[in-house]
């Protein structure tokens, strides 16, 4: 396998841009964003459905309509396969670690057992204007997950 951090376009991100998991918008769903990328045009709408589990909310569905590069098209997809199924709690670390290593724009290895298939999207921390386009989907799925969150409160 080709390293992902010395890769843009690694066959596993191919992969997720021709066959995306999750895409097409469900329902039901408790929250819809829609993100831009203003820089390069990518635009994302998720939907977000979560579920309380005990005293944890779990991650039943997400869903998205992606319009953009192959590589946001892909970290959608890879964020789908990641998340759905975990508690937020559960997903907290994974997003964060994802965020810690494209910041680190290719200096911090990742950590493949935490990140899973994320770690193909690796390649794009070496180019700032591509670390958007990854980090898209991600922050729509936080901006989902706040609004969850908020509708729950009132």
């Amino acid at each position: 396998m080709t390293n992902p951090l010395n890769s843009l376009y690694t066959e596993l991100v191919i992969e997720h841009d021709k066959r995306p998991q999750n895409a097409g918008l469900r329902e039901p769903f408790d929250a819809e964003v829609h993100h831009v990328n203003p820089t390069c045009g990518d635009e994302i709408t998720l939907r977000l459905h979560l579920d309380r589990d005990g005293e944890d909310l779990r991650i039943r569905d997400i869903s998205y309509d992606a319009i953009g590069c192959a590589m946001s098209r892909a970290s959608a997809s890879i964020l789908t396969d990641l998340l759905i199924g975990r508690t937020t709690e559960e997903a907290l670390p994974v997003i964060d670690h994802l965020e810690a290593v494209m910041g680190a724009r290719g200096t911090m290895e990742p950590d493949e057992d935490l990140i899973g298939d994320a770690v193909a999207l690796m390649g794009a921390a070496k180019f700032p204007a591509r670390i958007k386009c990854v980090l898209m989907s991600w922050k729509a799925y936080q901006a989902a997950l706040v609004e969850t969150q908020a509708l729950g409160e009132r």
